[in-house]
C-alpha cells in the first residue's frame, strides 16, 4: 500500500483547523493506529493514495524536502527556537533515511552528502543548549611518575632534535591558541597540545588520515564545522582548527570532567574511553593511571608524553634542555577574494614569494581560491596592494581536456552524436577505436572531440530573462546545481523538460534564478488536499519552508489535513 507523504495530509483526519487559530505541534497517527480504529468501528480499509499523486515522494524530492527541513532548522535557530530547530532536523534526517538503498548511485551519494551534513547540524544545535566547562591556568595536574620518566627520556634523547624544532615552531601560533584558550576559558597548557599532535605543521598527516595542526580526521572536522571539498581543508587552517580543537575539548570535558582522560579521549575517541571506564571496577576518577593502563598503548603514553612537554617548558633548565629562541608569528592583512585566482599569479602581481604565500594559507588544496568568495592571507602591508590590482588580475581557468565523455543512450546515432558535440563522425570513431559508423551500443562511454578543446567541464553563466544559463561539469549532480542557485532540482527538471536526474558533462542547463520567494509576495489562502504535505504546498507555490511554517504558525512535527486553509504567497 502505498504511503503518503511524511507528514502529509491524511483521509482519517480530525476536524480542520480554522484560518488563523494556532497550530502547536500535533499528534501524528500513524497508518496502523488508522487501521485499528477502522477495524474498532466495522470500516473497511482506507483507500490508499494513488502513486501518481503529489502526495507520494520519489526518492530525489525526500532529499529536496529534507533540504528544505535543514534550511528551516538553520531559521528557527537563528531565531534562537532550539525545539523548532530540532524538530526540523528530525524530520530531515526521517525523510532522508526512506530513500531506498538500491536508488540511483547519485541520488545515494547526495542522501550521504546530506545525512552528514544533518548530523553535524544536530551536535551543533544540542551543543549550544549547554554550557561548556570552564578552567583555569594550572588545570591539569603535572605529575610525574615511571610512565612521565619514560616519555622525559625520549624527549632527552631519540626525539630531542623534533621537540627543539617543534618548540621553534610553536612561536608562530601559541600566541594565537593562547588568546582562543582564554576566551573559551580553558587551561592555557593545551596550547602545548600541538606539539605531540603536529609538531606544530599545519600540513601533518598520520597514517590514520588525521591531518593539521591539532590532527583532526576528517569525520572529526566536520562534526566541529570544519569544511572540506575539492578547494579548501580548513584543517590545515590554524584558526580555524584550534576553534574546533577547543570545541571538541569542551564536549569531552562536559563528558569527563577531569582534563587527564580529556586528553587520552582527544588522541583515540571519546567512545574507546568511555568502553575501558566500563570494564573497570573501581572509580578511575580517583586515580587516571588506572584507567591508563588499560587504554592502547599508543593512547596511554599520549598522556605522559604531553606531561613530560609540561615538564621541560616549565624548567628546562632541570632537564638540560636550553631552549632555542621561537619563530615570531607572521602579520597578515585579510583580502576578500570574489573568483579563482591562482596563488603563483597573486604572488606575481605582489612581487612576493610563492611559497610563503601558499605557507599563509596552508588550507587551499589546489593552491587556487575557491569559487565562492574568500578571505585571502598576505603579508602586512600588502592587502592594499592586493585590493588595487584585483581588478586586473585574470582568473583562472581549468585545463580543458579535448574531449568529453557521452554514455549512449536508447535510440541515439554516432551521427546525432557528434551533431551535438559539434564535431565529426569520423573524429569520434578515429578518438575511440570504432570500425562501422552505424554501430553503437546503449551503454558504452564514448570519448567525443570537442572543437579546440573547449570541453564543457568549464562552468559559463549568463543570465537571460530570470533564468540562468549553467553548463555541466565534471562531478555535478542535479542536487548540487539546484543547492548552488537555491533553488529545487523539480523546478529545473521542470524549466529543462528533464524525466530523469541524470546529466552529462557539457549538457546546458536553464536554472530559474531568484525562484524563491520574497517577503514582499502577496499572501492568499490554499486549501489542503489529500497527499499534501507542508513541503509539497511551499515548493508548490516557491516558498521557503520555514517561511510557509511561520506563516501558518505550524512546527516542523505539525500535522495537516484535508480541507485545512493555509496561507502562501501568491506567485
Amino acid at each position: 500500500e502505498s504511503r503518503p507523504a511524511p507528514g502529509g495530509a491524511s483521509e482519517q483526519a480530525p476536524t480542520p483547523r480554522l484560518e488563523g487559530t494556532p497550530a502547536g505541534p500535533t499528534r501524528i497517527e500513524t497508518l496502523h493506529e488508522v487501521a485499528a480504529d477502522e477495524n474498532a468501528s466495522g470500516a473497511g480499509p482506507s483507500q490508499a493514495p494513488d502513486p501518481s499523486d503529489d502526495g507520494v515522494l520519489t526518492n530525489q524530492e525526500r532529499l529536496d524536502s529534507a533540504m528544505e527541513f535543514y534550511q528551516a532548522s538553520s531559521d528557527f535557530w537563528d531565531q534562537g527556537d532550539l525545539d523548532n530547530a530540532m524538530g526540523a532536523l528530525d524530520k530531515a534526517y526521517s525523510l532522508i533515511l526512506q530513500v531506498k538503498q538500491n536508488a540511483d548511485p547519485e541520488l545515494l551519494q547526495q542522501k550521504e552528502d546530506l545525512r552528514i551534513t544533518i548530523s553535524r547540524r544536530i551536535v551543533e544545535v544540542y551543543s549550544s543548549r549547554f554550557t561548556v566547562a570552564n578552567g583555569n591556568h594550572m588545570a591539569i595536574p603535572l605529575v610525574m611518575n615511571d610512565e612521565v620518566e619514560k616519555a622525559l627520556k625520549l624527549f632527552k634523547g631519540p626525539h630531542r632534535k623534533f621537540f627543539l624544532e617543534s618548540y621553534r615552531r610553536s612561536g608562530q601560533y601559541r600566541p594565537m591558541i593562547l588568546e582562543a584558550l582564554r576566551e573559551a576559558g580553558l587551561p592555557e597548557e593545551l596550547s602545548w597540545l600541538p606539539l605531540i599532535e603536529s609538531g606544530y605543521k599545519v600540513r601533518a598527516l598520520s597514517r590514520a588520515r588525521a591531518l593539521g595542526l591539532w590532527q583532526f580526521i576528517a569525520s572529526t572536522g566536520y562534526k566541529f564545522g570544519l569544511k572540506r571539498d575539492q578547494w579548501i581543508d580548513e584543517r590545515m587552517d590554524p584558526e580555524k582548527a584550534t576553534l574546533a580543537a577547543i570545541g571538541y575539548l569542551k564536549e569531552l570535558h562536559q563528558i569527563f570532567g577531569e582534563w587527564t582522560t580529556v586528553l587520552a579521549a582527544y588522541n583515540c575517541g571519546e567512545r574507546r574511553v568511555l568502553d575501558r571506564i566500563k570494564t573497570q571496577k573501581i572509580q578511575y576518577l580517583d586515580d587516571f593511571w588506572d584507567l591508563y593502563r588499560r587504554l592502547p598503548r599508543e593512547t596511554a603514553f599520549y598522556v605522559p608524553k604531553f606531561l613530560a612537554v609540561l615538564h621541560i617548558v616549565n624548567n628546562p633548565e632541570a632537564h638540560g634542555f636550553d631552549l632555542p629562541e621561537v619563530d615570531a608569528p607572521r602579520p597578515v592583512d585579510v583580502v576578500a577574494v570574489d573568483k579563482q585566482i591562482h596563488l603563483k599569479t597573486i604572488a606575481q602581481h605582489l612581487g612576493m614569494s610563492y611559497d610563503l604565500l601558499r605557507e599563509m594559507n596552508p588550507e587551499l588544496r589546489q593552491y587556487l581560491t575557491p569559487e565562492d568568495p574568500y578571505t585571502l592571507k598576505v603579508p602586512k602591508g600588502k592587502g592594499e596592494t592586493l585590493v588595487a590590482k584585483l581588478g586586473d588580475i585574470p582568473a583562472w581557468s581549468p585545463p580543458q581536456p579535448t574531449y568529453v565523455v557521452h554514455q549512449v543512450r536508447k535510440g541515439q546515432t554516432l551521427s546525432g552524436i557528434a551533431r551535438r558535440y559539434g564535431t565529426s563522425v569520423q573524429a569520434v570513431m578515429n578518438m575511440n577505436g570504432l570500425r562501422s559508423k552505424n554501430y553503437v551500443k546503449v551503454g558504452w562511454r564514448l570519448k567525443v572531440p570537442t572543437r579546440g578543446g573547449t570541453a564543457a567541464v568549464a562552468a559559463a553563466y549568463s543570465k537571460k530573462g530570470g533564468l540562468t544559463t549553467y553548463r555541466v561539469r565534471k562531478g555535478d549532480s542535479l542536487w548540487k546545481i539546484a543547492k548552488r542557485f537555491s533553488t529545487t532540482t523539480g523546478a529545473i527538471q521542470s524549466v529543462n523538460g528533464l524525466r530523469t536526474t541524470r546529466l552529462q558533462v557539457g549538457q546546458t542547463l536553464k536554472v530559474p534564478a531568484g525562484s524563491r520567494s520574497g517577503s514582499s509576495a502577496t499572501v492568499r489562502t490554499y486549501r489542503v488536499k489529500r497527499g499534501d504535505s507542508p513541503y509539497l504546498i511551499a515548493r508548490r507555490h516557491r516558498m521557503e519552508l520555514s517561511d510557509f511554517l511561520k506563516v501558518n504558525r505550524l512546527t516542523p512535527t505539525s500535522t495537516i489535513y484535508p480541507g485545512q486553509v493555509v496561507k502562501v504567497t501568491a506567485n
